[in-house]
C-alpha cells in the first residue's frame, strides 16, 4: 500500500511490497553448453515517489532490490537493484537496473490491463535510442549483451516474470533465460 496516496503509480501500483518465490528456473551459458539451475528469489519494491526531468517530464518511480539463490546449495547467484518508472504522459514503462558484475540496463515498453492483471513488456537492444546497456570492458569482450526482453504478469498477490538476455559469449550468441513466480508477503 502506498504511503503517498496522492501519487499515481499507474501500472506499477501493485508492485509495492515484499515478494518471494521458489519456482525460478535459470538457463545460463557455460563453455560446455547451457546450464539449468532452479532458484528462489526475493524482490522488495519501495516508493521512490514522483520526480521530473528539467521540469518537463513527470515520472513516478519504484526502487527495488532483488536477490536470487540457487536451490541446490543456497548460494547467491544474482543481486540486482534499480527502478521501475512510469511515464504517464507517454504511457510508457521503463526498467532501469544495475548488476554488480559491471552492467547497467535501461529497458522500456508498454503495459496493458487484462481484468485484474497488469501485463508489462519491456525490451532493450544494443545501440537503441530508447533502451541500452552500459558494460564493463571485461563484459564487452567476454559476454557482450545484445538484447534484453522481459514480460511481467502482475496480479494483486502474484508476480510472474520471464526474461531473455541475448549475449555474445564463448564465440556465439546465447539466449540466457530466467523465469519465476513470486507471491506478495506483505
Amino acid at each position: 500500500m502506498s504511503r503517498f496516496p496522492e501519487i499515481d503509480y499507474g501500472p506499477l501500483t501493485n508492485f509495492l511490497g515484499q515478494w518471494r518465490g521458489d519456482q525460478g528456473i535459470d538457463v545460463a551459458p557455460e563453455e560446455e553448453g547451457p546450464n539449468t539451475e532452479a532458484y528462489y528469489d526475493s524482490i522488495k519494491f519501495e516508493e521512490a515517489r514522483d520526480l521530473d526531468n528539467a521540469e518537463e517530464q513527470e515520472l513516478v518511480a519504484l526502487y527495488y532490490h532483488q536477490v536470487v539463490f540457487r536451490q541446490r546449495d543456497d548460494k547467491m547467484m544474482h543481486n540486482q537493484t534499480g527502478y521501475w518508472i512510469w511515464d504517464k504522459a507517454n504511457q510508457r514503462v521503463m526498467h532501469n537496473f544495475v548488476i554488480p558484475r559491471g552492467i547497467g540496463v535501461l529497458a522500456h515498453g508498454t503495459y496493458e490491463y487484462d481484468g485484474d492483471r497488469v501485463l508489462i513488456n519491456i525490451s532493450a537492444k544494443a545501440d537503441d535510442d530508447y533502451g541500452n546497456f552500459t558494460e564493463s570492458p571485461f563484459l564487452q569482450q567476454k559476454a557482450k549483451t545484445l538484447s534484453f526482453e522481459q514480460s511481467i504478469t502482475l496480479e494483486k498477490n502474484k508476480l510472474v516474470y520471464a526474461q531473455t538476455t541475448l549475449v555474445d559469449i564463448y564465440g556465439s550468441e546465447f539466449h540466457h533465460t530466467d523465469n519465476s513466480e513470486l507471491y506478495k508477503q506483505q
